[in-house]
């Protein structure tokens, strides 16, 4: 299941087209992917930046093309050089990507590369190698290892920033010990602030029984508040800024409980870059 279904069954639920996600979901992973509706498509592209966790697995011994399960084996490791990896080798080459480090994107991401998305120039057969970028993993941790002949599987527990790829791990584990990596499953368990513990299940979106959140509710979650008056409420109706509020991130301005703007601080002013009231 991609994201794109998950949107089409919310849709056939929700009886609208307005419906969007963010944070895109592999095919092969689970967890948490969090959709807007009506005017809440309009948060959508705000609410990614913040910390996210998974719970993956990553396989020791061989790469594929993809950095994951769904791609083709390229390189298998002997079973006797696999067996000189050690569980300390393997937590160590995993607490070296903690921080703020350079990591490659995985090939067949959806990186966009000359305007087009880097799995689709792969899928036409190019040779795609994408340069590398700063994220950072605040929590990168081994819970488990399982040993069979031919593999090393290890549980990993991860909480990072925006823009790190799991499959990246797993492939620059296998490639820093020598014996190649690959991701086999991955759930991600938090889109800072959603968390897997309150979303619904696609079972439920099926049946309509959709717990969803307000706009408020969210903006509340995600955002500094800037309270404003009905004056300034009415302005921001219109598009116009206000004077500059004191934080520099992107503030979610209220007015007699509701969501009126998001403002982002430019130019001296308090721009609002998404409006939820109309005139």
């Amino acid at each position: 299941m991609t994201s794109h279904d998950v949107v089409a069954i919310a849709r056939r639920a929700l009886g609208t087209k307005k419906v969007g996600h963010a944070g895109t979901l592999d095919p092969m992973a689970t967890g948490v992917l969090v959709l807007g509706f009506g005017i809440g498509t309009r948060l959508l592209q705000y609410i990614t930046d913040g910390e996210k966790a998974y719970d993956a697995t990553i396989v020791l011994g061989a790469s594929t093309v993809t950095d994951d399960a769904d791609g083709e084996v390229i390189q298998v490791c002997s079973p006797e050089k696999l067996s000189e990896i050690t569980d300390e080798m393997i937590s160590n080459s995993l607490s070296r990507m903690r921080g703020v480090i350079s990591q490659r994107p995985s090939s067949v991401s959806a990186v966009k590369v000359g305007g087009k998305r880097a799995y689709a120039r792969v899928r036409d057969g190019e040779d795609v190698e994408l340069p590398p970028r700063e994220v950072t993993i605040s929590h990168l941790e081994v819970t488990d290892t399982r040993r069979s002949h031919g593999k090393i599987e290890v549980d990993i527990s991860v909480v990072c920033g925006a823009g790190t790829f799991i499959r990246a791990i797993a492939r620059d584990c296998g490639d820093d010990l020598g014996v190649g990596g690959h991701l086999v499953a991955l759930r991600r368990i938090l889109v800072s602030p959603f968390s897997l513990t309150r979303a619904n299940s696609v079972e439920q979106l099926k049946r309509g029984e959709i717990n969803a959140l307000s706009v408020e509710e969210v903006a509340m979650m995600r955002f500094p508040i800037r309270n404003v008056t009905e004056e300034e409420s009415r302005e921001l109706s219109f598009g116009r800024a206000l004077e500059p509020s004191g934080s520099d991130e992107v503030t979610a301005a209220f007015w007699n409980g509701r969501l009126i703007a998001l403002l982002s601080n430019k130019e001296s002013k308090a721009n609002p870059i998404a409006v939820f009231t109309s005139n």
